[in-house]
């Protein structure tokens, strides 16, 4: 990546640090405004006029986060948010949210702003869209401004155990074999393309190893997403399509009724195993 862009500024990466970074920051936003990308991680504290989160010191003053973004972000060519906390607050931004934590978007409008969420965010996804903006421009986006090359279907839609799912074959736990829906994974709602692209140098991720998703690219996550391992609500006749459509709705956008359509579909047709709508025994403790 570095062979291919020019990275003025991170926190972490610096050659340089203190005045000398934070001169070669603004030396970039003054020189460079409309032509640089601004790449954001982490919410935006906003209470106590985000004195709770101080990023620099420039000129003798200790500057906020909040202040940095309203100053840097206007001048950027694209602001590109990465991970959940600077997509939609995140971690950050869970009851009761003493430190008034905000997504990047809530805080600030950019014509040309990108949500790459995550929790984290898989490195592909950024360099991904990193990639998609200098050779083509902005990349096509949802409703909640995710790129639809890496978030364009569910994690259900793309899961490994999508036919264990369709046989009826439920984990009663988790590291149980079987489909892991029953057992709280938020795969039906949450769209990223983790099943294909795995995690770990591509070899594995979550539900690989038996531990359901946490849909961790939703704009709701983690509140909307808890318990993680309660089962979404369950489907038992054929009425149950309007209740997963209005899950669908809440945690995962309009989009993601198709999977309630097919949820529905599933009992109707008599697919679904009895015991997917009879929820989780959970067994002994093991030592």
């Amino acid at each position: 990546l570095l062979d291919v862009i020019d990275l003025r500024y991170h926190w972490t990466f610096n050659v340089a640090h203190g005045e000398l970074a934070v001169a070669a920051l603004f030396e970039t936003v003054q020189k460079h405004a409309g032509e640089f990308y601004l790449v954001v991680e982490g919410s935006v504290m906003t209470a106590y006029e985000g004195k709770l989160n101080y990023v620099f010191v420039r000129d003798g003053q200790r500057v906020t986060g909040l202040q940095a973004l309203q100053e840097i972000a206007p001048q950027a060519k694209y602001l590109v948010n990465l991970g959940d906390c600077a997509c939609f607050g995140g971690p950050h931004a869970m009851h009761p949210n003493p430190g008034g934590a905000k997504a990047v978007g809530d805080v600030i409008k950019h014509k040309a702003m990108i949500n790459v969420p995550g929790c984290p965010a898989h490195p592909d996804w950024l360099i991904g869209t990193l990639s998609h903006l200098m050779m083509y421009g902005l990349p096509e986006i949802d409703a909640y401004r995710r790129p639809k090359m890496f978030f364009g279907k569910t994690i259900h839609e793309l899961c490994q155990r999508r036919q264990l799912f369709e046989d009826g074959h439920f984990a009663k736990f988790p590291g149980d074999d079987g489909c892991l829906y029953t057992v709280g994974c938020k795969g039906p709602v949450t769209f990223a393309d983790c099943p294909l692209r795995q995690w770990v140098h591509y070899q594995s991720w979550p539900v690989k190893n038996s531990v359901p998703c946490i849909g961790c690219t939703s704009p709701n996550f983690p509140d909307g997403m808890m318990p993680f391992f309660k089962h979404l609500p369950d489907l038992h006749t054929p009425l149950a399509k309007v209740r997963a459509e209005q899950v669908a709705l809440v945690a995962g956008g309009v989009t993601a009724a198709g999977i309630a359509t097919h949820l529905a579909a599933s009992v109707v047709s008599g697919r679904l195993h009895k015991h997917k709508t009879e929820g989780t025994v959970l067994g002994e403790t093991v030592p």
